[in-house]
């Protein structure tokens, strides 16, 4: 009877934390997409990757949290009738969430590539190649929610955890890789600084640069593994364990954990990218002056 208690105060605390964070995710993304649209001093294929991861984030504010909020409301009138809601609700789910995923991990790339090719970056790394990029990523997701349709539901959660496990994995090596590369290329300046002060002027710029870029996104990691982890761990134990009245507790509070991603993102592009952060308040203060 506790448990039920239990669940039941957890159906009602969810919809009320995601009212909110559907709100938020909205109108802070919302800015954030056109302030990143205004950004000209950010590289191209590095606004595209963060346009793209954007969208999605507006995605989850717009479309899955509604429908978060639609399931749980029915969940708690247990006799209603929610098979299409559910459905859409899964499959959007799936869409964005993978989308945000793959995002995430390009832009992570992205950085890597930057922080390693140094002066070829802008020769290989170009706008075609980032919106491939970015239109795989959509096709990849699309397939991703639509996988449970044609494959057994243990397999598919099974290789879907595979998937998610490998490009936590990926990321993080490449995060760690961009840590090295800053760091040593920081020491090098360092050394160098006082036999060629002048010459290396220019390089140390373009160092600073780009380590302020990559602490940027690397927030953007971080934030990102500390709000699907819990999810992701609990999906992988659910596989061998099966759904209890505990397990479904744990899962609404997970996802709106995940929820809570797509309106931390544009929070942490103002903080780090000082480029962002000027056409964010620049964009406010004309809404701003505008309405009065």
């Amino acid at each position: 009877m506790a448990e039920v208690k239990q669940l039941y105060v957890s159906y009602i605390a969810n919809c009320v934390f995601n009212v909110y964070l559907s709100y938020t995710a909205i109108m802070l993304n919302s800015v954030t997409i056109h302030a990143l649209r205004k950004a000209a001093s950010l590289p191209k294929p590095l606004k595209t990757l963060l346009l793209s991861l954007t969208v999605s984030d507006l995605g989850v504010g717009l479309i899955v949290q509604p429908l978060f909020i639609a399931v749980t409301a029915m969940d708690v009138k247990q006799n209603a009738e929610k098979g299409p809601t559910y459905s859409t609700y899964l499959a959007m789910t799936k869409l964005l969430s993978y989308a945000s995923f793959l995002g995430v991990m390009a832009v992570s790339a992205d950085r890597f590539l930057a922080i390693h090719l140094h002066l070829r970056y802008q020769e290989l790394v170009t706008q075609k190649r980032a919106v491939a990029v970015v239109i795989s990523i959509w096709v990849l997701s699309a397939f991703a929610s639509l996988i449970r349709l044609w494959f057994p539901s243990k397999v598919t959660y099974a290789v879907l955890a595979i998937i998610a496990i490998s490009c936590l994995l990926t990321t993080t090596l490449l995060y760690y890789k961009i840590y090295a590369a800053v760091r040593r290329h920081a020491n090098q300046i360092s050394q160098s600084q006082q036999v060629h002060q002048t010459a290396n002027n220019g390089e140390r710029e373009t160092a600073v640069r780009l380590r302020k870029f990559a602490v940027g996104t690397y927030f953007v990691y971080l934030t990102f593994l500390v709000c699907y982890v819990p999810n992701i761990c609990l999906f992988v134990v659910s596989i061998f364990s099966g759904r209890s009245i505990t397990m479904k507790v744990w899962q609404l509070y997970t996802a709106t954990l995940v929820f809570l991603n797509s309106s931390l993102n544009p929070l942490i592009y103002c903080w780090k990218m000082r480029h962002i952060r000027h056409a964010v308040m620049n964009t406010l203060w004309n809404v701003f002056r505008g309405h009065n």
